[in-house]
């Protein structure tokens, strides 16, 4: 298993290949492109962008898990949706009918993020970003800056492990699933997709509620060490999970995961992660 500061170190040497042969022919970072039949405004020195450049998709096995699991008719939560690098298929998946809610604090992802709706009127109209900073409770201090680039030019204030870049949230406010769920006069979920890089203990902690009454399937990258790093307890997290009656797959191969924090750290390396699916017990 990879780590992600191995699969941005070879993102980056992609990078400067493609960089070099697009300088030789008078292009720069910035691509305006098709890709799946979807419409994209990259800058190829971003790694989310670059992947998507390069390789059609951002997280093709997530790509492909949520595919699997979103309907027609849907009401979906993309919660950390950066760039839109998921929130266009959902919006896809879900259909004309359906609804996708794409929360981004980062101020530059989140432009990022409307400009690619933008690109892609059809979806534009079914979908609704939200410059949003989920916690546990609306009065929780806001962050000024959040982990949301990840550059693939050599810089030094990137992460240590997951290489990231901190960008300021300038514009976004505090908020809870459970306020929003409610103001919003939202009647269903089906799926939350969680990107949050530590921050999903606050996140589900504020929305309970909402989670108790709807039974949404989460689709989620599992990363103890980042839970760490920001003071939230992983052991917590998971038994959040287990009382509210999920259960735990691998979203690669949907086997089992065992909602047990220290058999789950066991399975993850340190730097590294695993796409996990939560699914609500039958009758819970």
């Amino acid at each position: 298993m990879l780590t992600t500061k191995q699969k941005v170190w070879l993102a980056a040497l992609a990078y400067r290949c493609v960089s070099v042969g697009r300088s030789a022919i008078g292009k720069g970072n910035s691509a305006t492109v098709s890709r799946g039949g979807l419409r994209w405004q990259l800058d190829l020195s971003e790694g989310i962008d670059f992947a998507i450049y390069l390789l059609g998709a951002f997280e093709r096995s997530t790509v492909n898990t949520l595919e699997k699991l979103v309907k027609p008719g849907d009401v979906v939560f993309d919660i950390g949706a950066n760039i839109g690098a998921h929130t266009l298929g959902l919006a896809r998946s879900v259909g004309p009918s359906g609804r996708v809610y794409g929360f981004e604090p980062a101020a530059f992802a989140f432009a990022k993020l409307r400009a690619n709706l933008a690109l892609n009127p059809d979806l534009d109209s079914r979908t609704f970003p939200r410059q949003i900073l989920l916690s546990a409770s609306a009065a929780d201090p806001s962050e000024a800056e959040i982990y949301a680039s990840w550059p693939l030019e050599a810089m030094d204030s990137v992460h240590p492990k997951h290489r990231g870049e901190l960008v300021t949230t300038r514009g976004a406010v505090v908020d809870t699933l459970n306020h929003f769920v409610e103001r919003e006069g939202i009647d269903r979920l089906d799926l939350i997709k969680m990107d949050v890089d530590g921050h999903e203990l606050p996140v589900l902690q504020g929305g309970l509620g909402m989670i108790k009454k709807f039974r949404p399937i989460l689709v989620m990258e599992l990363s103890p060490y980042v839970h760490r790093e920001h003071h939230h307890d992983f052991a917590e997290f998971v038994a959040l999970l287990r009382d509210a009656g999920y259960s735990l797959q691998d979203a690669t191969n949907w086997h089992p995961l065992p909602l047990d924090a220290a058999k789950l750290e066991a399975l993850v390396p340190d730097g590294a992660s695993i796409n996990a699916i939560a699914r609500p017990a039958a009758g819970k």
